[in-house]
């Protein structure tokens, strides 16, 4: 009996190794990823607006609580541009992608960080240039096709100040730094990017009166991401961006959470 409980204890054993050598180990497809930055602001009800309302824009009912309901939800109310959002190619060019229709396969992508602080921090009003975008080139090689190239400006620094965020003048007209067209010409074109953020309220610059950025790059189904936040967080380039919306039918745009994958 003794012989019998060791033999089979051995053939057990035998197999189990057997089983284990013939198991191919799985790499994880995050295993090269190391850090995870999230680009995006946390909605509520002092997020900074483009344009000033008399009624409050977010609006977030408790509609049941644990102690009552036993679980907790509410009904919340929002703008689609609104916080750290993305536009569709259909907020301004009639017939192309809302945001529901957007390629997923073109919400992630290589991640392209300009740094323009230096230049934007005494002045508003800067306009990213073909001639930063040659110099991030010098520096680091030439935009990848299909990339999510995003303008770190420093301006997500003023975020917890309505006031300073929208920078409006006695007049109205706001100042913050955005794309200049001929840069963004050149990023659509020369570089076939797939979208096009920034850490202010708009892609133009704040006293644009007709939003030439918009009409061009949506009009060439290049989507728009609006105040990204943390951007001092992620490298110039060999981050990977992972861009989310909410999937509205129709939509023209809609709040977003973006990560920055760090490998």
């Amino acid at each position: 009996m003794k012989i019998r409980t060791l033999v089979t204890s051995m053939v057990l054993a035998l197999t189990l190794l057997l089983f284990a050598q013939q198991r191919q180990p799985q790499s994880s497809p995050f295993a090269a990823v190391h850090a995870v930055v999230d680009l995006t602001h946390t909605l509520n009800a002092q997020v900074p607006t483009f344009a000033l309302s008399q009624e409050p824009l977010y609006q977030a009912t408790t509609v049941a609580t644990i102690d009552k309901n036993t679980y907790f939800a509410r009904n919340i109310s929002l703008p689609e541009h609104f916080g750290t959002h993305i536009d569709a190619p259909a907020h301004f060019a009639r017939g192309l992608w809302t945001v529901d229709q957007i390629p997923p396969e073109r919400l992630i992508a290589p991640l392209v960080v300009l740094d323009v602080s230096a230049n934007a921090k005494n002045h508003a009003d800067y306009q990213i240039s073909v001639a930063d975008i040659a110099r991030w080139e010098q520096a680091n090689g030439q935009i990848p096709p299909g990339a999510v190239v995003m303008a770190r400006t420093g301006w997500d620094a003023r975020w917890n100040s309505v006031t300073d965020f929208r920078n409006a003048d006695a007049k109205g007209v706001m100042h913050f730094p955005g794309y200049s067209l001929d840069a963004a010409k050149f990023l659509v074109e020369g570089r076939a990017i797939f979208g096009l953020g920034i850490d202010t309220l708009s892609i133009d610059y704040g006293p644009s009166p007709d939003f030439p950025v918009h009409h061009y790059t949506l009009a060439h189904s290049v989507y728009q991401v609006e105040n990204v936040a943390n951007l001092d967080r992620v490298p110039a380039h060999g981050a990977i961006a992972v861009v989310a919306p909410m999937k509205l039918e129709g939509g023209s745009g809609s709040p977003v959470r973006i990560f920055a994958l760090l490998q």
